[in-house]
């Protein structure tokens, strides 16, 4: 009987879980610490709890003990790892399929390791847009994890729904960014009552020919992590901000201004590059929670 109550509550727990999403990263592609970075990072170089890994999600399925990863980081080693100790080794150690958003370092370079040097995976399901996947096929030592079958490559229609249980679909749409590899995608994650939007790379909103502000009016939608890679113009010294053009952060608030605290409270900020104040300043974090906007934590999940 005792046996029989522990499964049931077990049961209910997983049922109460359901559906969410695991922040494993929020760092751009260098990381924090960033490689030649003698400012803020030596902070993280002495403090190690300070330390960022590169921005990726986890999609949760608690009831049918699958997940997903979002992003193949150069941290992926340690993120897979991270992901079971956050969930008490309770799911498989390879995700049931990995989505890439682009061709740029800190997004598919982790896929490295499921090659025979490593880990020598067979069969790992990677989601990307046409031109992600080409990249992939066409280029070693990628295309050698497709050819020895360590990953299986699938490629995703644009705006298309993709159903990956009875409780789960992902969408993919493009967004314009630095193509030059590949096409940029963000994905809108469809759980059963509510969506999450994933932007982690974008140009300009202005650029793009979907309202970030219409998005977040959807009344589906529960939270959207957007790229939050730069707080304010001129962060960059000795570089013109416009060779890697990103939304500020102080820009997507301004955006947002005449929004409900509702609206504004979905966006979750994300993808810090290491000179954004978000990760070495209370200032700049608390001045983006007092307008009404979230910033994303590692480890953290959201449901």
């Amino acid at each position: 009987m005792r046996y029989i109550i522990t499964l049931l509550l077990l049961s209910f727990l997983n049922c109460a879980l359901g559906q969410h999403v695991i922040v494993l990263g929020i760092a751009q592609d260098g990381g924090f610490p960033h490689i030649g970075c003698q400012n803020e990072c030596l902070l993280a170089h002495e403090n190690p709890e300070l330390s960022k890994y590169v921005t990726s999600l986890a999609l949760v399925d608690a009831e049918t003990k699958q997940w997903w990863l979002f992003e193949a980081t150069p941290d992926m080693d340690d993120q897979l790892q991270y992901f079971r100790e956050l969930t008490n080794g309770e799911f498989p150690y390879l995700p049931t399929g990995i989505f890439i958003t682009h061709a740029h370092i800190g997004h598919y370079t982790g896929l490295m390791s499921l090659g025979r040097e490593a880990l020598g995976a067979k069969g790992v399901t990677v989601y990307a847009l046409p031109r992600m996947i080409e990249f992939l096929t066409t280029n070693g030592p990628w295309s050698q994890l497709i050819n020895l079958e360590n990953i299986k490559p699938v490629q995703l229609i644009e705006d298309q729904k993709l159903m990956l249980n009875d409780n789960l679909s992902v969408e993919a749409f493009r967004v314009p960014h630095r193509d030059e590899f590949s096409e940029t995608a963000g994905f809108r994650i469809r759980k059963r009552k509510s969506d999450y939007l994933f932007i982690p790379d974008i140009d300009k909103w202005s650029k793009w020919d979907t309202s970030i502000v219409e998005l977040l009016n959807d009344p589906k939608v529960e939270y959207a992590f957007i790229d939050g890679t730069f707080y304010e113009d001129g962060e960059l010294p000795n570089r013109a901000m416009s060779e890697v053009p990103h939304p500020f952060v102080t820009e997507t608030m301004n955006l947002f201004r005449n929004e409900t605290r509702s609206i504004r409270n979905k966006m979750v900020f994300i993808h810090f590059n290491h000179t954004n104040p978000i990760l070495f300043k209370k200032s700049a974090k608390i001045n983006v929670v007092k307008n009404g906007f979230r910033i994303a934590e590692q480890g953290k999940q959201y449901r």
